[in-house]
């Protein structure tokens, strides 16, 4: 009894009786890779088309400036690994022998929790603060109509012109009078109106077209659920690239922090890692604490590496 012959399902569409068209090979789709490839280098100038010795050279220079990137950080791991001894070069950079003993020491140490629970505050509410604020007056700027706007927009704007450390004296001579020295409220409030933010979302609300807040208004909605159900909405690309930006920015801050807090309890971990310093505690010991505030960073960047990258290119952060 011989097995009938395997029939080979045809397209939809397909005539009666017609065969069906064979499945490309592997030799078929690699020509078609190689002659759409070289349709592509046609739209490039010859004269700009680059030679093999150009592609090298590009290549050896891209990692060299790789290497050169990443050494800090491998110093900075290496090193933090490494016995409490004295540092010797290039011998301390081998991968070997590495212990942990540094970072027990660093998490059972009594302030150094402290001082992330005080970072994470900081950081984590600033960046609340500053993305709602200045979404809501990215919008007003942006798509509302009233008297001074241009005046009241622009010399806001100037701020970013005067350097921090000309307002810094009488901010905190206002934030001692009121109270907020050695508090939470004190060391947050004053970064959170960043002109820099409110003109990056307003340069990015103005490009939405008036007929989607125009056609809310005729289904009823109010401003509040405009700016919550259509603006918000499409701001999530420039509001990741905003958030991503500001946490580095409290999560660095040095200044700041270091005027306000005034007792080891308020000091965020910069401040303490810097403090680290002046207590002849060994290198390690500070390297772990550099490890310890840089992960929680490049755990930021990588949850909004999506929508940073959406960010930056819808927006261009253009002026």
């Amino acid at each position: 009894m011989t097995a009938a012959p395997a029939q080979t399902e045809t397209p939809p569409g397909t005539p009666p009786g017609a065969k069906a068209p064979a499945a490309p090979d592997r030799a078929a789709r690699r020509a078609e890779r190689k002659l759409r490839k070289l349709s592509e280098q046609d739209t490039v100038p010859y004269g700009m088309r680059p030679t093999r010795a150009g592609r090298i050279g590009r290549a050896v220079l891209l990692t060299v400036a790789a290497l050169v990137t990443i050494f800090p950080f491998y110093a900075m791991v290496v090193l933090s690994l490494k016995p409490s001894a004295a540092v010797e070069f290039p011998g301390s950079l081998l991968p070997w022998p590495l212990t942990g003993e540094a970072y027990d020491t660093v998490m059972n140490a009594q302030d150094v929790p402290r001082w992330l629970f005080n970072t994470l505050i900081y950081s984590v509410v600033s960046v609340v603060g500053v993305l709602l604020l200045a979404s809501l007056a990215g919008y007003a700027f942006a798509k509302k109509r009233f008297p001074g706007r241009e005046t009241m927009f622009w010399s806001f704007l100037s701020m970013v012109m005067v350097p921090y450390h000309v307002t810094m004296i009488p901010t905190f001579a206002m934030i001692a009078k009121l109270g907020g020295v050695d508090t939470y409220w004190g060391l947050i409030v004053p970064t959170l109106a960043n002109a820099q933010a409110v003109f990056l979302m307003r340069q990015f609300i103005q490009g939405l077209p008036d007929e989607l807040f125009e056609a809310a208004r005729l289904d009823g909605c109010n401003e509040w659920q405009i700016f919550y159900r259509i603006v918000l909405p499409l701001l999530k690309p420039i509001l990741a690239t905003l958030g991503v930006f500001v946490f580095l920015w409290h999560w660095n801050d040095f200044l700041w922090p270091l005027v306000i807090g005034q007792s080891t309890d308020m000091r965020t971990l910069t401040v303490g890692i810097a403090s680290l310093q002046q207590q002849n505690v060994p290198l390690n010991v500070v390297l772990s604490g550099s490890v310890i505030a840089f992960v929680p960073i490049f755990a930021a960047y990588m949850v909004g590496q999506r929508y940073f990258t959406e960010g930056v290119t819808a927006s261009g952060i253009k002026g």
